[in-house]
């Protein structure tokens, strides 16, 4: 019986073989489309899941009150790790860390530029991060300790064999001891560094950082085994007023479980609001839409050619064949059709995964591990009785001695079903070609937009070796601006992608007293808002002409904040200290587009300056960018002269909505090619049924135009409710995703109504090749008796 079900099958799919290849090309590109978020999504459910401590790794964050709301944080103060293992019995270690940093390493006359962090001695006990050599209880206890990752080993010595004990000069200022190395970071750790340094080399220059009020350190602490995440955080929310008795009450902090961060990190105003989770659920929901749009096909296509069957089902019936052997002979055949859908499916996905990984920027393989196979034959088993099932039970239920005699009824209620899941497959097909229009305006837009300062053909990078001499940007600057192509430099403390560096020190009359509302700090040598380009809505900026070291330089926000009128040649307070307010700047956006505009403060300190910033001449930028390093590695012998575009680095924070807009207009066309193969199928399956119907019209004297319109008719109605219905529904969906802009598009209507008049007119053609096709027939032969 089984070899006897599969000779049927077989001989099925090739009677009916344009329905067999729209499904099957249908099934195939929405298991293609499925495997590959599949792929995505487990690889961002995978991120920082491989440490064997799981979430009683904890990072320690703050919610900080503003005037208004909630800011929340990564950092805390220096002294919390010593501190707090101490007062928190269920501390198990602590785990200070610095921000990720770039430096110089130096072998004899062989330099490498590698980036890492400096950490407390206890990272090896907390983290899962494999050390091959060394012992994860001493690597980082000597203050002049470095562990090294293999790839960083083999740059710096050739080999990973035999290199602990060796020296390596950092930043040609000092000597550190390799006293470990570890396996390079896996691709699911969140964090990718190739060294670590110790925490207590870090700030022994670093002075501030050992007060409360300073926040520039992440802290990382192990609960004991059976604490509770909750009783610890309400422990730990007061914890900062305590040390600083009462003092500082604006801080609360809170504990964050490390492998939940990742794809939770997103908070507004102090509540969690999401974070990467929502792609991975929108990416999800996309594949099962898609995937049911194909298996809709099925169902249709099945039923639609049912007249065309029920002789078969007649004589299986008269014969003795029960409905349930019968309903697995069609789930049969749709579960057939689904597996052989995933082999195809499987090969596809591996032609495009190069392609998708460029997209998505991950490093996906089609390992066929069993995790994938079990998924993969799990999703092909569904997708199959999904498709299937339908039909069967349908196909199964004709009377024998009806359909024997050749006739089938056909219900309004199975036409409206079938027009139903042809709306459903379309509503979808509508909100997908909205959200391309939507996205890719959005970002048209960011991209677009006056950021009130100039990013474009601006280089920078960081200050080191000479440059930190007393006198290092006196010389160096002037000589670099006369590089030709440079056309401006100066010096920052701010690379103009996000918040760097805040303070609530600045003090005003009417201010109150306890709003602990952050001014972010801008510490720029001259010409640094000249280079940027930002325009002075009032006053000057800072010169040489001037002694400009107890001035400072606002933005309009920070004015309008601190509710001032002519700002200009007034005293306020920064950090205890009198400054004179000698300038006004236009708001600019130094965060993304998500953030509005914040209170900045621009002061005159090259000291602390660690960026160094040029513009170059549009054009020559490779010339320009060739002279510069020359003359970089001649004045600072032994540094990589290692810069970043700015204007790539604003792009960055954007890279989740950009690959949005890339991912939303592949899968609006699929969902909209699998539409239309089954709207191609169905009024193939329409025409053919309509034959003799379309014969006799035509003898008539029935034109060929109103034959086409005659058959485009009902499919048109369809459409048209699909339209109606999606639209509402894409308007709010648009947004709500453009609500996590503070700058965004206007809705405007010709969005909608493009999206509508594409899916009609894609419509319009897929059923008017058929109906064209049915309507030059010879009605001779349509009206001739079998």
């Amino acid at each position: 019986m089984f070899r006897h079900n599969l000779i049927l099958i077989y001989r099925n799919f090739m009677r009916f073989r344009s329905a067999f290849l729209i499904n099957l090309v249908g099934l195939s590109t929405g298991l293609t489309c499925t495997l590959l978020i599949f792929l995505w999504v487990d690889d961002e459910l995978q991120m920082d899941q491989f440490h064997a401590k799981g979430n009683r790794i904890v990072h320690l964050m703050e919610h900080r009150k503003k005037a208004d709301g909630i800011w929340t944080s990564e950092t805390t103060a220096g002294p919390l790790a010593e501190t707090i293992i101490k007062d928190i019995p269920e501390i198990e270690y602590a785990l200070p860390s610095s921000w990720t940093n770039n430096s110089t390493f130096s072998v004899g006359d062989h330099n490498v530029k590698a980036s890492g962090k400096s950490v407390g001695p206890d990272f090896f006990k907390i983290f899962s991060y494999d050390l091959v050599q060394g012992n994860k209880n001493s690597v980082l206890v000597n203050k002049s300790a470095m562990v090294i990752s293999e790839s960083l080993a083999v740059k710096l010595f050739g080999t990973t064999e035999n290199v602990v004990g060796k020296a390596v000069e950092v930043d040609h200022k000092k000597q550190h001891i390799v006293t470990g190395v570890f396996r390079d970071v896996s691709k699911h750790s969140s964090e990718q560094f190739e060294y670590l340094l110790t925490f207590e080399s870090y700030v022994e220059d670093k002075e501030w950082l050992r007060y409360w009020g300073n926040t520039a350190v992440r802290t990382i602490v192990l609960l004991k085994p059976g604490a509770d995440l909750n009783q610890f955080n309400a422990k730990i929310a007061d914890y900062v007023k305590v040390k600083t008795n009462g003092e500082v009450t604006y801080r609360t902090m809170f504990a964050k479980p490390i492998p939940e961060k990742y794809l939770y990190g997103q908070y507004e105003n102090g509540v969690l609001v999401g974070g990467r989770i929502t792609y991975v659920k929108l990416f999800s929901v996309i594949a099962v839409f898609i995937l049911v749009i194909a298996c809709i096909n099925f169902m249709n296509l099945s039923t639609a050619k049912a007249s065309r069957r029920i002789k078969e089902v007649g004589i299986k019936k008269a014969v003795g064949a029960g409905r349930r052997m019968l309903i697995f002979h069609y789930l049969g055949e749709s579960l057939l059709l689904s597996f052989l859908s995933l082999l195809i499916a499987i090969l596809i996905t591996d032609l495009l995964l190069p392609q998708f990984n460029d997209i998505t920027g991950k490093q996906l393989a089609l390992d066929l591990s069993s995790k994938l196979l079990f998924t993969g034959i799990g999703i092909a088993t569904l997708t199959g009785i999904l498709a299937g099932s339908y039909p069967a039970l349908y196909l199964s239920g004709f009377n024998p001695a009806v359909v024997l005699k050749g006739k089938l009824n056909t219900s309004l209620g199975e036409l409206w079903a079938r027009k139903g899941l042809v709306v459903f497959q379309f509503v979808l097909s509508v909100i997908f070609i909205v959200s391309v229009f939507v996205v890719y305006k959005q970002i048209e837009y960011v991209q677009s937009k006056s950021l009130g300062y100039v990013k474009d053909n601006i280089i920078y990078f960081e200050r080191e070796g000479k440059l930190w001499n007393k006198d290092g940007l006196e010389s160096f600057l002037p000589a670099l601006r006369n590089i030709p192509g440079v056309v401006n430099a100066s010096a920052t403390t701010h690379d103009m992608t996000g918040h760097n560096s805040g303070t609530w020190g600045v003090e005003w009359p009417g201010r109150d007293p306890n709003d602990r509302t952050e001014f972010e700090n801008f510490a720029v040598d001259y010409g640094m808002i000249e280079t940027l380009g930002i325009k002075m809505a009032a006053g000057r900026s800072f010169s040489p002409q001037f002694t400009d070291t107890a001035r400072i330089i606002f933005n309009e926000a920070a004015i309008a904040f601190m509710g001032m009128t002519d700002p200009i040649g007034k005293t306020v307070k920064l950090w205890g200290k009198n400054v004179e307010i000698i300038g006004v700047v236009k708001d600019f956006h130094y965060e993304s587009l998500h953030e509005n505009y914040k209170p900045v403060f621009f002061r005159f300190a090259p000291s602390y300056a660690y960026l160094i910033m040029a513009k170059l001449e549009a054009g020559k930028e490779t010339e320009t960018l060739d002279r510069i390093r020359e003359f970089y590695e001649k004045y600072n012998e032994g540094f990589i002269f290692d810069y970043r575009f700015l204007d790539e680095d604003y792009q960055s924070q954007y890279i989740a909505e950009q690959r949005v807009a890339t991912l939303s207009k592949y899968f609006a066309g699929l969902a909209v090619l699998i539409s239309c193969l089954g709207l191609f199928g169905l009024a193939a399956f329409t025409a053919e049924r309509r034959l003799k119907e379309i014969g006799i019209r035509k003898v008539l004297g029935s034109s060929a135009f109103g034959i086409v319109t005659l058959l485009s008719a009902d499919f048109t109605k369809v459409v048209l409710v699909s339209i109606v219905i999606a639209l509402p529904v894409s308007y709010w969906l648009a947004t709500t995703w453009l609500g996590n802009f503070a700058f965004r598009i206007t809705l405007e209507w010709w969005y909608f109504a493009a999206a509508g008049a594409i899916a009609m007119l894609i419509a319009w053609i897929t059923v008017g090749t058929q109906a064209v096709k049915a309507a030059g027939v010879n009605p001779t032969k349509c009206l001739k008796d079998e």
